[in-house]
């Protein structure tokens, strides 16, 4: 048995302080469910399970029997292994032998187990990225505009959908592009030591928790690309909490097409379309729904510009299932492997060794699902 990957443990780790990376506020964000002792297959579910808010009190009247209690539903929600993925590095002898005559093969191969795990990473906070913001209960921002290049209100309101919505005010993040956080950076409130209370942003531009939220930055925000809606108006009343909203024309012709993610105005507030639409019918967005009653032929809009899908979330809303590849019982041809924690992500990858005839290839693989859990918990900060 090779003990080639353990030997090479010390330069993957040294090789992770030199390369490149990009920033991945959505992994640490999140619930990461990473069992290195498990391996799964592709499709495979994992579940969780949610508990319903009682819908109505009981009058305690005393009594010498025991109440039987109100029955309630325990629902459960299955998380899909959708992703199997995998870099794989080819070595042949006499290339390995020609690196030692100049930076070594020791060193080369420990920046490319890390430019895979960089690959591996961007593409994971993709996805989470994406699953956030398309399962965000409602928005706030202004559509193709960069936030916060006066003031940091925007921190304030987007906190307040979540309270709104009944989230615990506690490990909430907000995820932003670098551009929202350049526009941080220069507000000069937030540079003045004496108003921010430390010079960590003045000094090494560290973004410091604002209105209780830890302030993140990922290089995956989505960039939206917005549908459309021309005179679409509610058919019919619907009243607070309603998720599916009916729509109807409000002329001679209809012309919708809308995506998840896409933005509507409805009433006073803007919600997330969950499921994609193209003609007169049903509406859908997320929970809590509606947050006030709406009358008959209200106006429906659409956001008319592309957005920056910067996203507001508690940790427990959102989830990273993430194991190892599965392998045949007995193992396959492998001669060694090794799981590594990525310092920059904190995300665990298992590499193998493969030899052939004069030649080993070298593999840095993971499986992964993610799942947002929970809308309620979950707001859109358009920029």
């Amino acid at each position: 048995m090779s003990n080639t990957l353990t030997n090479l443990a010390a330069d993957i780790y040294k090789a992770a302080d030199v390369v490149g990376r990009e920033l991945v506020g959505f992994s640490t964000s999140v619930v990461i469910n990473g069992d290195d002792s498990q391996r799964v297959a592709l499709n495979d579910t994992v579940r969780s399970h949610f508990t319903q808010q009682p819908s109505d009190t009981v009058s305690i009247s005393p009594a010498m029997t025991i109440p039987e209690g109100t029955d309630q539903t325990v629902d459960n929600k299955t998380l899909s292994i959708t992703k199997a993925k995998a870099i794989q590095i080819p070595w042949r002898g006499e290339e390995i032998r020609s690196v030692n005559n100049g930076s070594g093969f020791d060193t080369i191969y420990g920046d490319q187990l890390t430019q895979a795990m960089r690959t591996l990473v961007n593409e994971i906070e993709s996805d989470l990225a994406d699953e956030a913001y398309k399962n965000a209960s409602r928005a706030v921002g202004t559509a193709g505009t960069t936030p916060f290049g006066s003031d940091f209100d925007l921190v304030a309101e987007v906190r307040q959908i979540l309270v709104d919505n009944g989230c615990p005010a506690d490990r909430l993040s907000l995820v932003i592009n670098t551009a929202a956080g350049t526009k941080l950076r220069n507000l000069a409130q937030l540079q003045r030591v004496n108003e921010a209370g430390g010079n960590q942003l003045l000094r090494q531009g560290v973004l410091l928790d604002l209105q209780g939220l830890a302030m993140k930055e990922s290089a995956q925000v989505v960039k939206h690309d917005s549908g459309t809606a021309d005179n679409v108006d509610t058919d019919g009343a619907h009243e607070k909490g309603d998720t599916e909203i009916t729509v109807k024309e409000s002329e001679s012709t209809i012309s919708i097409d809308l995506a998840p993610g896409d933005v509507v105005t409805i009433g006073n507030f803007d919600y997330i379309v969950a499921e994609a639409i193209d003609e007169a019918g049903d509406l859908k967005i997320h929970a809590p729904g509606l947050m006030e009653d709406v009358a008959a032929d209200t106006d429906v809009e659409v956001a008319s510009n592309d957005y920056a899908a910067n996203v507001a979330l508690r940790q427990t809303a959102a989830e990273l299932a993430m194991r190892a590849p599965a392998v045949p019982n007995g193992g396959d041809g492998a001669t060694d492997a090794m799981t590594v924690q990525d310092p920059w992500s904190g995300l665990v990858f298992e590499i193998r060794e493969y030899k052939g005839y004069r030649k080993a290839m070298f593999e840095v693989a993971a499986t992964w699902g993610v799942k947002a859990w929970k809308p309620e918990h979950i707001a859109l900060l358009m920029g």
